[in-house]
């Protein structure tokens, strides 16, 4: 635990049974570095769900497109509607997502939802398809400032059996886009796995030596991770390689102990107990008070289905309340959207 610079071989070793006893001690840890590193806050976002379209065939998703179910995208009205709802519970950082790119919803349609969204909002991130290079610069000039596209398992022959069809299943495309969002001046980019589906061992340390490479070789902009473990949905798709809470904690600490300055996210996949518990040891960022069906926040919008089942049904003012008991400070606004334009100023 005192290693000066800890990579992949004592994140291994912090993942082993040999582990096991030494948990508290790495949750110590990891509660020291937090604060050392973010203080009391813990940052506060909120996921939107613009279109449910897809035409990928993920084993393990409620959007895959052999799934029967109500599909929709939110026309732009909509968006901005959704959009202020968001904005009067608070937020001011949103994750806009979707599915597959479609002709429903496809790149234009997401770049006039991200310029919605950075005309109200000061942080602005995109969980979508990888795009080109040139793309997410367009991106970037609208106003997103950060990219999140998880590779769910890092197994080339797990990837290839999981994606059963449709643009997702190249493997390479997929790893490949978080450099060219970098390239292209995005400032953060969200990595992470889907534990349930592989070796979570293997994908941790794989998910560690991505994140290495990228930071390396794209230090003009930051990285966050996160650990979603897989939910029930509409496939019905059961994990292969279960994670529990216990486990998950211990990726987590260990992590945070090997990336101590990396905002590392928690959302609300987990239950409330599981998610209190964990706020301010090892994670910095949360959501709140999340919808994962399209149109979830409007009152009068039809719903359709969502991707997952959410674990954690709170609303913000609750999940806040709890945060501050526990001596900690929610924190909805880190940065100004000036720093994002200068930004885009200084790319052009």
């Amino acid at each position: 635990l005192a290693c000066a610079a800890p990579g992949p071989r004592e994140l291994a070793a912090l993942l082993s049974p040999a582990a096991h006893p030494f948990v508290e001690e790495m949750a110590r840890r990891a509660r020291a570095l937090t604060r050392r590193h973010f203080g009391r806050t813990i940052s506060m976002y909120a996921p939107l769900y613009l279109a449910n379209f897809c035409t990928n065939g993920c084993a393990y998703c409620g959007f895959a497109s052999d799934r029967v179910q109500p599909r929709r995208r939110l026309e732009l009205p909509e968006v901005g509607e959704e959009l202020e709802m968001l904005k009067g519970m608070g937020f001011e950082e949103v994750l806009l997502l979707t599915g597959e790119r479609t002709s429903h919803a496809g790149f234009d349609y997401l770049l006039e939802c991200v310029s919605l969204a950075a005309a109200r909002f000061h942080a602005v991130g995109v969980e979508a398809f990888p795009m080109t290079t040139r793309e997410y610069a367009l991106l970037s000039e609208a106003g997103c400032s950060g990219v999140t596209l998880y590779q769910e398992t890092y197994d080339p022959v797990r990837y290839d059996e999981l994606h059963r069809w449709g643009p997702k299943k190249e493997y390479l495309e997929r790893l490949e886009a978080p450099a060219r969002a970098m390239e292209a001046g995005i400032r953060t980019v969200g990595l992470g796995v889907l534990l349930g589906l592989s070796d979570p061992v293997f994908d941790a340390l794989c998910l560690l030596r991505h994140a290495a490479h990228l930071q390396r070789n794209h230090w003009r902009s930051g990285i966050t991770l996160s650990f979603p473990r897989l939910r029930p949905q509409s496939g019905n798709f059961t994990a292969t390689f279960p994670v529990d809470e216990a486990w998950l904690a211990r990726m987590v600490f260990a992590f945070r102990i090997v990336l101590p300055d990396v905002p590392l996210l928690l959302s609300t996949r987990e239950r409330p107990g599981f998610r209190d518990g964990m706020a301010g040891l090892g994670i910095s960022k949360m959501s709140a008070g999340s919808r994962t069906s399209v149109g979830g926040y409007g009152e009068t919008t039809p719903e359709t289905e969502g991707q997952f089942e959410v674990s954690d049904d709170r609303g913000v003012p609750e999940f806040c309340s709890m945060l501050r008991r526990r001596g900690l400070k929610p924190v909805f606004k880190n940065w100004d959207s000036v720093f994002r334009d200068a930004s885009v100023r200084g790319n052009g």
